[in-house]
């Protein structure tokens, strides 16, 4: 019977202070997910309310148990000595690198999910937070971290700015396009071949070009949908696709 005792250990201490401290730092840790996730879930994002809560969550549980190991095995783990809590922290930032690499996508030149990856390793900060019962820093870090994600870019839209255009232009067969000729028309609308991206490929004697071309600056560098219409005024192309390089 005595290989029960820890068993019944854990059921007769279920509501024990320190337990119940620890589910607290949970819902706490869940209410500020949801919270911070509303502002992806809004803007329709891969991550949502339910990825930011469950991530909040989980760290405030992970980090809360493994400061209280006299909960383990019914007090039994006790013996095992001191436990340091900040391995657990370790794995939780480790293991929410690999969620945010899930989240990041990359089409070409074109990288999409660098914020909401961002944004769900400050989850889990929220949640580490929370477990260790900081709340105060726990809500500090919600509101500046949603404040960031909601008005971050309209704050940097004041400020000096090259934006990178990710372009890939497709030559009629037989055209054999001059490198100097398509810097020159980039120029012309603001923009310029950035250095080291230039890739040509040839296919049946059709050349498509690569490349990213960076503005100027704001006002210099005429608006993607004009360049998109006076694309077509370039000597030889046939075809062609212009995308924002990074988001």
């Amino acid at each position: 019977m005595s290989s029960l005792q820890p068993v019944t250990a854990n059921f007769s201490g279920m509501l024990s202070v320190t337990e119940g401290a620890v589910v607290m730092h949970m819902l706490v840790a869940l209410l500020l997910g949801l919270i911070f996730g509303y502002e992806r879930f809004y803007h329709g994002r891969a991550a949502g309310m339910r990825t930011y809560g469950l991530v909040c969550m989980v760290s405030a549980g992970l980090v809360g148990i493994s400061c209280a190991p006299g909960l383990w095995f019914g007090g039994a783990a006790a013996a095992l000595g001191p436990i340091d809590p900040t391995r657990t922290v370790q794995g939780i930032v480790t293991g929410v690198g690999f969620l945010g690499a899930g989240i990041i996508m990359q089409d070409g030149l074109r990288i999409s999910g660098l914020t909401t990856a961002a944004s769900v390793w400050a989850a889990a900060a929220i949640g580490i937070l929370a477990g260790l019962g900081i709340y105060f820093s726990a809500v500090v870090l919600t509101v500046l971290s949603m404040g960031f994600m909601m008005w971050g870019a309209w704050a940097a839209s004041f400020l000096p700015t090259r934006q990178p255009v990710a372009m890939t232009i497709k030559f009629r067969r037989g055209f054999s396009p001059s490198q100097e000729t398509v810097r020159q028309f980039a120029l012309d609308h603001g923009y310029e071949i950035a250095s080291g991206t230039l890739s040509i490929s040839h296919n049946n004697g059709q050349a498509e070009w690569n490349f990213v071309a960076i503005s100027q600056g704001k006002n210099k560098a005429v608006p993607l949908a004009e360049l998109g219409q006076k694309l077509p005024l370039l000597q030889g192309i046939e075809s062609f696709h212009l995308s924002r390089a990074r988001n």
